[in-house]
């Protein structure tokens, strides 16, 4: 989920879709909505924005105005950018208070309080981690003691953070703050709230994590593990962000070995590729933030924290004891072995069972 640097401006809108068939009168197509679909490349992915409205008009600024939101998040937080607040927080001298962009200064005070609620499976200080096994690389195995040190380098006693005084130290020189596991679901969270500020529904995609918003249902399938592309499971969502996370997609190779993206802040080690867990939840950076905290704690300590969330919904799809991998090894499906379903009483709600082929 790492952000990339991507030139943004209006180039890059791919397409513009305008739905108008099947009206019967021009009273009734006044009384239809028009759907506009634009495609912009950002925070390193491709962003699906689907705006609905009353006119043409409205449909196009408001499908203008989310994009240039998810730019302007961009901008303060990938690390990809040098110039944004992150990468600024993350080169800051050691133990010298530094000033902090409000906005940002609040989106981490959140993330504290959802670090706490996950016990420590998610955590937005792995930079160090992230050098030591040389993600943004060719991969690199590291020693006991590389491994360790990379560890005193992470978590939030390598900051100060200050929320209330908009203040921030660095406390140690290998520390910084990576975006990959939240900052989509902030600039979901702030595209949905523009949608609603100009009274007009929608469905937002940032490369598989979306938010749907207004008084429409929205039908949306869930991956299953290993296969991005296919699904045989759907969940009936409204208002609502649905975030996945699992190995199939990204992963670099160190001495011919795989190395999976999403890292253990407890011990600083890959996440075996167990399958795929999927959040529902109202709010798009709680869903990015849980969905990889529970594949972290996987699908037994999961479910535990998974069946105290009432109002959140999750999946675990768990892949057959002999097709799991290590940290180092690639899943290998097994035939005729379907994952195994887990899901707490919330997304059994939301689910709409289908025969598997």
């Amino acid at each position: 989920m790492n952000l990339c640097k991507v030139a943004v401006g209006y180039g890059l809108f791919c397409s513009l879709i305008l739905s108008s068939s099947g009206f019967t009168s021009s009273l009734i197509a006044q009384q239809k909505p028009v759907t506009i679909q634009r495609t912009a490349l950002l925070m390193g992915t491709r962003a699906n924005v689907q705006v609905s409205a009353h006119d043409r008009v409205e449909a196009a600024a408001a499908s203008d105005a989310v994009l240039r939101e998810i730019a302007r998040v961009e901008a303060l937080l990938s690390t990809w950018i040098s110039s944004s607040e992150l990468s600024r927080i993350n080169q800051l001298p050691i133990n010298r208070p530094a000033p902090l962009n409000p906005e940002v200064a609040a989106w981490l005070g959140e993330l504290d309080q959802l670090r706490a609620k996950s016990g420590g499976a998610f955590d937005p200080v792995i930079g160090a981690l992230i050098d030591v096994w040389d993600l943004r690389g060719s991969g690199h195995k590291p020693t006991q003691t590389e491994l360790e040190d990379a560890l005193s380098a992470t978590g939030y006693q390598a900051f100060k953070i200050d929320p209330d005084q908009n203040k921030i130290v660095r406390l140690h020189p290998a520390a910084w703050i990576d975006a990959g596991g939240f900052g989509k679901g902030i600039a979901l969270r702030l595209a949905a709230d523009t949608l609603r500020a100009r009274g007009v529904s929608g469905v937002v995609d940032l490369g598989g994590q979306l938010v749907v918003v207004g008084d429409t249902s929205q039908r949306i399938d869930i991956p299953g593990p290993g296969e991005r592309t296919k699904s045989n499971n759907s969940v009936i969502v409204k208002n609502t962000s649905v975030a996945t996370s699992g190995l199939s997609e990204r992963a670099v190779v160190s001495d011919q070995k795989r190395l999976g993206h999403i890292l253990d802040p407890r011990n600083g080690r890959p996440v075996i590729d167990w399958g795929v867990v999927t959040v529902v939840a109202e709010d798009p950076l709680t869903a990015d933030v849980l969905s990889t905290a529970l594949f972290v704690l996987g699908p037994e300590q999961g479910m535990q924290l998974a069946k105290s969330l009432q109002t959140i919904g999750v999946l675990f799809q768990e892949q057959p004891v002999e097709s799991r991998t290590s940290e180092v090894t690639r899943y290998r499906k097994v035939p005729g072995r379907a994952p195994a379903i887990h899901a707490n009483r919330r997304m059994q709600e939301l689910l709409i069972h289908k025969l598997r082929d």
